[in-house]
């Protein structure tokens, strides 16, 4: 008798959808800073890097929890998952989208905003995400500098 494997099959999601859920889910899990880089053409791996940071290991943990939930219940699974055990820096792939979680030192020193500063960036204020779609429209600020300009206009 032949057994048959069958594959639970999660539906595409847009990129920009998966960035727009993930953002709203940090926000409503008061995640930290967070800010999307598009490193499309920098990167061979992704096209973005959605990154933020925790406060607290349980608060990193949380965060990964979170977003594995928000984005399995709209049919996206990761392809992997890092850093889980210790709650510091939690990778989690989503092909075209790689979200790193940061406890808040180690977001600092290893610095992948400044890392990857050729990439255009958006910044997102805690609770009140900017819309993922702004990507790929009109001129953005590209520095934090230039983001804190942009605010004080």
């Amino acid at each position: 008798m032949k057994e048959t494997i069958t594959a639970v099959a999660t539906k595409p999601l847009a990129v920009e959808n998966l960035l727009e859920l993930a953002v709203n889910t940090i926000a409503s899990v008061k995640g930290l800073e967070p800010v999307v880089l598009e490193v499309k053409g920098l990167c061979s791996f992704a096209d973005y890097f959605l990154i933020c940071s925790g406060s607290s290991r349980r608060h990193v943990l949380a965060l990964a929890q979170h977003l594995e939930e928000d984005l399995g219940k709209a049919g996206v699974k990761p392809l992997g998952a890092e850093g889980l055990q210790e709650g510091l820096w939690v990778l989690l792939d989503y092909n075209d989208v790689v979200i790193h979680i940061f406890s808040q030192p180690l977001r600092e020193f290893y610095n992948l905003e400044g890392l990857w500063a050729e990439a255009p960036r958006m910044f997102m204020e805690t609770g009140s995400p900017v819309s993922p779609s702004s990507l790929s429209g009109g001129p953005r600020p590209t520095t934090p500098e230039e983001t804190d300009q942009t605010r004080h206009e």
